[in-house]
């Protein structure tokens, strides 16, 4: 549902419902949704929800399925 945009430093990709991307590890990126936007993220379970910097906004104890 809805749309998302996410920006890489050299460009912009935006993505509609049903269409998916595969961002690379290292690869620095900032998704942004103007309205509310469902997701399906899938990453290994030690990676950090704000990268390799920990900070306020770090999250530890994420919800699993």
């Amino acid at each position: 549902k809805g749309k998302l945009l996410i920006k890489l430093r050299d460009r912009d990709i935006w993505l509609q419902e049903g269409e998916f991307v595969i961002i690379p590890k290292g690869i620095d990126h900032l998704p942004i949704a103007d309205e509310e936007a469902h997701v399906i993220l899938l990453e290994p379970k030690t990676t950090l929800n704000t990268g390799n910097t920990q900070n306020e906004r770090t999250v530890t104890n994420l919800e699993q399925i």
